[in-house]
């Protein structure tokens, strides 16, 4: 009797080894070979991957060494590239920029990109000028037209810096 307890024994480890008993494992001997592996891909992966396959159709270039970007909007907004990778198709008349973006208002990139600014920016600039005017201080007289010039002052420049 022995013998059949052991040879039961050894069949119940047997079928929990091979049908999954304490461990599932895949693979290794006896399991279905995999023929080929299929990898999903996500759908930006895939617009990007057709947005390059069109660039590359279009012949477009890299341009090296440009350090921001800037499209105004007729809204006074302006979309921020800093740092934008930028490929261009003569041929097709196309400009491709990418790379992050921000959406910011005219007034907050104003003093370094007054030399961007076309006839359109500048009346909305002017506009803009005019309605920060009445909501600030009221203008000052424009009794002196010199205000900021000095008046000269009476005698030697070099006795009163010698003098103190």
């Amino acid at each position: 009797m022995a013998e059949v307890d052991a040879m039961a024994e050894a069949r119940a480890k047997m079928i929990a080894k091979r049908f999954g008993g304490a461990n599932t494992s895949t693979g290794g001997k006896g399991s279905v070979r995999r023929k080929k592996k299929v990898a999903s891909r996500s759908a930006a992966a895939q617009s990007d991957a057709k947005l390059s396959t069109t660039l590359k159709k279009l012949g477009a270039t890299n341009i090296p060494g440009i350090e921001e970007v800037n499209l105004f909007k007729e809204d006074g907004k302006v979309i921020h590239f800093v740092n934008p990778k930028v490929q261009a198709s003569i041929a097709a008349n196309t400009y491709i920029i990418s790379g992050p973006s921000e959406t910011k208002p005219l007034q907050e990139l104003l003093p370094s990109i007054v030399s961007q600014l076309g006839m359109d920016n500048l009346s909305q600039l002017q506009s803009m000028a005019a309605q920060a005017a009445p909501a600030g201080a009221a203008p000052a007289a424009d009794d002196d037209d010199d205000d900021d010039v000095p008046d000269l002052v009476e005698g030697n420049f070099e006795e009163v810096s010698e003098q103190s």
